[in-house]
């Protein structure tokens, strides 16, 4: 059994897309693509993939991450493509690599969020971050089935920055090559923007980027006059040492160029 992780977008106006959506949209793109799956034992067999930490509805993202069994293997590239051409536009395939490391959930311990805050002086934005920095402790509210609950927000802020609606430089521990949304956001540009970039831990209870507006809104009143425009750039493994997010498809792609123990023994046996 062959399995495959793919990294996938949720872009533009189907940032509003739910996760039920999507695996719906997703279960049928591997139908017209043909794919070989793995399904599930059972009384009602279902294909066998495995969502990562999807973002919620109503934001968008360069990095979602799911894998896939298949009962035949395939390059990763072609199936890649072939998926991409089967969703819409928005929901797209961006990368593929065969899973050779165990534990992609485990390499999903950060996320760089874009926060785009219409409506908002920078200079009011810089001001209400600084304040957010300089708190031991940020207390904020949330609504759950359980109730209302509140947690302190605070720590699981690895870095909260402000910057300018032009602003292209790429998040900390994204690539060069991630893509900022400022200028991109379905919203008009005619009016006052601030850009925020936001590196948050995954940890319990999970720290949203509304989580962080609403600290925001708690220890410096800053509070936008229309909702948040937010995008997830990259999520991944935290390094502690540089402060970035990592690819967590990396080690998998180090796996499949690494040599085999076999390789080297027959290097050293061949004839000169």
């Amino acid at each position: 059994m062959q399995r495959i992780r793919l990294r996938y977008t949720k872009r533009g106006r189907l940032r509003f897309t739910s996760h039920r959506d999507f695996q719906r949209a997703f279960e049928r793109a591997l139908r017209r693509a043909e794919v070989p799956m793995a399904y599930s034992a059972g009384f009602t067999p279902h294909p066998k993939v495995s969502y990562a930490n999807a973002a919620p509805t109503g934001t968008g993202s360069e990095a979602e991450y799911l894998e896939i069994a298949l009962t035949e293997a395939r390059d990763p590239e072609q199936l890649r493509a072939l998926l991409d051409e089967s969703l819409p536009t928005g929901l797209d395939i961006v990368d593929a690599v065969e899973a050779r490391v165990s534990g992609l959930a485990d390499r999903l311990t950060a996320s760089v969020w874009e926060l785009r805050l219409d409506g908002v002086d920078p200079a009011d934005a810089a001001r209400a971050v600084a304040a957010f920095d300089a708190a031991e402790s940020v207390e904020v509210q949330r609504m759950t089935k359980n109730g209302v609950r509140t947690f302190d927000a605070r720590p699981a802020v690895v870095e909260l920055r402000s910057a300018d609606a032009t602003d292209a430089a790429p998040a900390s521990g994204a690539s060069d090559t991630t893509e900022t949304h400022s200028s991109q956001a379905d919203r008009p540009t005619d009016q006052p923007c601030a850009i925020l970039r936001l590196v948050v831990r995954h940890v319990t209870p999970a720290v949203r980027p509304d989580d962080v507006l609403s600290g925001l809104r708690a220890v410096a009143d800053l509070a936008p006059p229309v909702p948040a425009a937010v995008t997830r750039l990259a999520q991944g493994l935290f390094d502690e040492e540089t402060g970035t997010v990592t690819d967590p498809l990396a080690p998998d792609r180090e796996a499949a160029t690494a040599p085999t123990e076999a390789e080297p023994a027959a290097a050293a046996t061949a004839p000169a």
